[in-house]
């Protein structure tokens, strides 16, 4: 994204007028959750200083920061367990633009993990995992993309340790273990990743308001 996130932390762009965290915390709002922990690195204390307490959307903000080295995915969420509680927790990332109804995602699950899949974007063509009666694996006939949408069980993280580490070998395990269940949305989503497709989602979410 850079040099766009040179300056500005990628959850702070702008899509149709509104920063990419911002139309998420309006959506997490109208689902229902009061409750949000907001992980940050890069330039976090533009996030903080952005959206505060949380007062002003109708929720609670708490922060989890990553000190440098970043801690990835996995890592990040190993960081903010503490403020996450015993239950099953979403997980939204931030660098993603979808009209998916939160409202229709399990508040608990059976398995360690439920996670929301899409069709493969141009520029992911071979996707990530499979999706068969509701749950995921990770090989099949018909892949699909994840969509940076999932809600975790605490118990996912058991054997972790505090440090750098992705999510992805966590989930391939869950997965081998007939843990993760999942679904598959064919709405509005798009993966911000790089400047020109910033540029790209802007053009057409702007059509769509």
């Amino acid at each position: 994204m850079r040099p766009l996130t040179d300056d500005t932390p990628k959850p702070l762009l702008r899509i149709g007028g509104q920063t990419l965290i911002e139309r998420h915390i309006h959506a997490l709002a109208q689902a229902g959750f009061t409750e949000l922990v907001i992980n940050h690195a890069h330039l976090g204390e533009q996030i903080v200083a952005a959206l505060g307490d949380g007062n002003a959307y109708g929720v609670e903000i708490r922060y989890s920061a990553e000190t440098p080295p970043a801690l990835e995915t996995g890592g990040g969420i190993f960081n903010a367990l503490p403020l996450l509680g015993d239950d099953p927790f979403l997980v939204l990332n931030a660098d993603i633009w979808t009209d998916f109804p939160l409202t229709e995602l399990p508040r608990q699950i059976e398995g360690l993990a439920h996670l929301v899949l899409v069709d493969n974007p141009e520029h992911h063509p071979e996707g990530d995992f499979s999706l068969s009666a509701g749950q995921v694996s990770q090989r099949g006939p018909a892949m699909l993309t994840f969509g940076g949408i999932g809600v975790y069980s605490p118990e996912l993280f058991s054997a972790c340790t505090a440090g750098a580490f992705p999510l992805a070998p966590l989930l391939r395990q869950a997965m081998d273990e007939n843990r993760v269940s999942g679904e598959h949305y064919q709405g509005s989503w798009f993966d911000i990743g790089t400047a020109e497709r910033l540029e790209a989602v802007n053009r057409v979410v702007i059509n769509m308001q």
